[in-house]
């Protein structure tokens, strides 16, 4: 296969399939939902409004969040009219998690956190032609109800039973921390949510986690009571690794989607670290590969799993749909030269910097001796092993060997710092106090 471009421009739909719908399905996005047969002739249909809501319980959204993101980004370029949601009242109280209580946030905090996410949200969508999207916060609607209001016209149509029997509010039951009525009453205010974009957009659709299918299906419930009609919803898989280990972590940190929270070089690693049981999948969800070129990788990862091209792809594909192609472009450079196979001179400083910060690194002055920055970054245990090991030709700084054990290290490189090697593989990086 030929290297690819930076970025494959994503397409409507991909040319063998029929429907939308029968795509989402292959790429494994539709682990539950209403009425499937219902949502294929809604999708082949004229456009449809639908819509996904994003609490603000960060300053950032995650790779989790990236699934809806993409979701929806695939049903606009179908010819549908996105509605991207950001929760300014629901993000006040948070939805119900299986174990405990949320810390509940400032409205300052929630306030500020509306305005991060809907940046990232507006990123992956197209505010332009006849079904540009739009943005929403719940806010709006919610601030000007009074608590009678709210009961009288929302809750009025909930049954408790029917409550108490969503998945997260069982749990929550069952464990020691019980639940409050703040959260047990989250259910409610997302099912409004829907409700209320059913009556201004006419929003038919509502997209989310599977997790969150009581709260999804509330919206649907609430809008058949209240108006007599059908919405539906997609509840997409949540994502797991095929070893069992918790998708979207690396190194016990979330993959957050803000570059300062999570720089682009070790999203692009995170992605390159794909095992080849997991890799199609994650093609399949996270890029607009065609399921041509896709079966093209799968096949690669039978015949050829050393040359690692279906990670190089989806690494590639995902940080330059989140953070753009210049960003990914620096990143790869940088991977590349660090091991081996470019000029660490000719990299941005920025992103040098960045890829050192996921290295083991020490800060130290220049002049400082290699073997002390040896031991210093953990590349050896010793001053000894230090100077063996540059005696038998195995060390080398900002890309050439260490010939003398009495040469330092003086942060040559772009921004300042230094990158120091033992053997082929094992790095460590020197930023210069």
């Amino acid at each position: 296969m030929s290297n690819p471009a930076l970025t494959t421009a994503p397409q409507a739909i991909d040319p063998t399939f029929e429907n939308v719908w029968d795509e989402i399905v292959w790429r494994g996005l539709v682990h539950v939902s209403t009425d499937q047969e219902a949502l294929r002739a809604l999708l082949a249909g004229d456009p449809i409004t639908y819509y996904c809501g994003f609490d603000p319980t960060a300053p950032s959204l995650h790779l989790g969040n990236l699934v809806q993101l993409l979701l929806l980004r695939r049903l606009q370029l179908a010819g549908h009219k996105p509605i991207g949601l950001v929760g300014g009242s629901t993000g006040l109280i948070g939805d119900p998690r299986p174990t405990a209580e949320r810390t509940l946030n400032t409205r300052e905090t929630v306030e500020e956190w509306v305005g991060r996410l809907r940046v990232q949200v507006e990123r992956f969508l197209s505010f332009e032609g006849e079904n540009a999207a739009r943005m929403v916060n719940n806010l709006d609607w919610t601030a000007p109800m009074s608590a009678i209001d709210f009961l009288r016209e929302i809750g009025k149509h909930y049954r408790v039973g029917t409550m108490l029997k969503k998945d997260a509010v069982a749990a929550r039951l069952n464990s020691d921390a019980g639940i409050s009525y703040t959260e047990f009453s989250y259910q409610i205010l997302q099912g409004m949510d829907f409700l209320e974009l059913y009556r201004q957009y006419d929003c038919v659709l509502q997209t989310g986690g599977s997790d969150q299918w009581g709260n999804l299906t509330s919206g649907t419930d609430l809008i058949h009571r209240v108006e007599g009609t059908s919405a539906h919803a997609i509840g997409t898989p949540l994502i797991t690794n095929s070893d069992g280990t918790k998708f979207g972590k690396s190194e016990g940190n979330a993959i957050w989607l803000d570059a300062d929270m999570c720089s682009p070089y070790r999203m692009y690693q995170f992605w390159l670290s794909t095992a080849d049981a997991d890799v199609i999948d994650r093609l399949k969800i996270f890029t607009f590969l065609t399921r041509a070129e896709i079966e093209e990788y799968a096949a690669l990862v039978e015949t050829e799993p050393f040359r690692r091209a279906a990670q190089k792809r989806l690494a590639l594909e995902v940080v330059a749909t989140v953070h753009g192609a210049d960003a990914t472009a620096a990143v790869i450079a940088a991977s590349d030269a660090l091991f081996g196979q470019g000029d660490l001179n000719a990299l941005d400083a920025a992103t040098l910097r960045s890829a050192l910060d996921e290295l083991s690194n020490a800060t130290l002055t220049a002049g400082t001796a290699v073997v002390d920055a040896l031991v210093a970054t953990g590349l050896v245990a010793s001053l000894s092993e230090a100077r063996r090991a540059i005696a038998q030709g195995g060390v080398s700084l900002d890309g050439a060997r260490v010939e003398d054990d009495a040469a330092v290290v003086e942060g040559t490189l772009p921004g300042g710092v230094s990158v120091l090697r033992r053997g082929k593989k094992t790095l460590a990086g020197i930023f210069i106090d």
